[in-house]
């Protein structure tokens, strides 16, 4: 017997393998649904307050997506239908790093981080579609790092995975690893899905 198996459907507003990973890892079934959000907020400065940037992203793809779904006839006969968006920015000295523009770039991110750190911020909102019913909230990391040797930026930079993350920034990476020094929060948040957080709210909109 599955540990999580829901007496509901779930939507996974997103099509990062890392989250349909952490999504599967928690024990639920779910199907995906995707929408691009090019909206993306550069200021930091509400990042640690109630009007969070990433959780006004992780708004708009549920926005965007709710059209498309169909939840039954009517509220009474519906299943309960939930909706997970999420968004996640890199803060490296108080700036929101995107995915890195060029090799050039992505060399920079981690030369920075290097003896230094960088901060993920990932926010969750759950959306019960057929109550309407809406929770989110977000999560912050700290990860600290010892040197990073420019043998193994090259190698990064040569295989491609860090051109596609934000801020250049994949600590599960074998090459990366050894040189994590701290990481103070969870890495299935790094990864841009926290586990207990994303349980939390699907309890509390049910």
């Amino acid at each position: 017997m599955e540990p999580n198996a829901p007496q509901f459907k779930l939507i996974l507003g997103s099509s990062s393998t890392a989250r349909r990973k952490i999504l599967a890892d928690m024990g639920y079934q779910f199907t995906t649904m995707a929408d691009a959000i090019i909206s993306k907020f550069r200021n930091t400065e509400n990042l640690e307050k109630d009007s969070n940037p990433t959780l006004l992203v992780a708004a708009d793809t549920a926005e965007a997506i709710i059209p498309r779904v169909s939840i039954g006839e009517s509220e009474g006969d519906a299943e309960p239908t939930l909706l997970i968006t999420c968004d996640q920015v890199v803060v490296y000295e108080g700036m929101v790093r995107e995915k890195p523009s060029s090799e050039a770039e992505a060399r920079q991110f981690m030369k920075d981080y290097a003896n230094g750190h960088a901060a993920t911020v990932s926010s969750v909102l759950v959306t019960n579609l057929v109550t309407g019913c809406r929770r989110g909230e977000w999560d912050k990391v700290e990860i600290y790092f010892h040197d990073i040797p420019d043998q193994v930026i090259d190698k990064l930079i040569e295989e491609g995975i860090v051109l596609y993350a934000a801020g250049g920034l994949i600590i599960e990476h074998p090459l990366v690893l050894p040189y994590i020094k701290e990481v103070v929060g969870s890495t299935d948040s790094v990864m841009g899905l926290p586990k207990a957080l994303t349980e939390r709210l699907i309890k509390e909109v049910l």
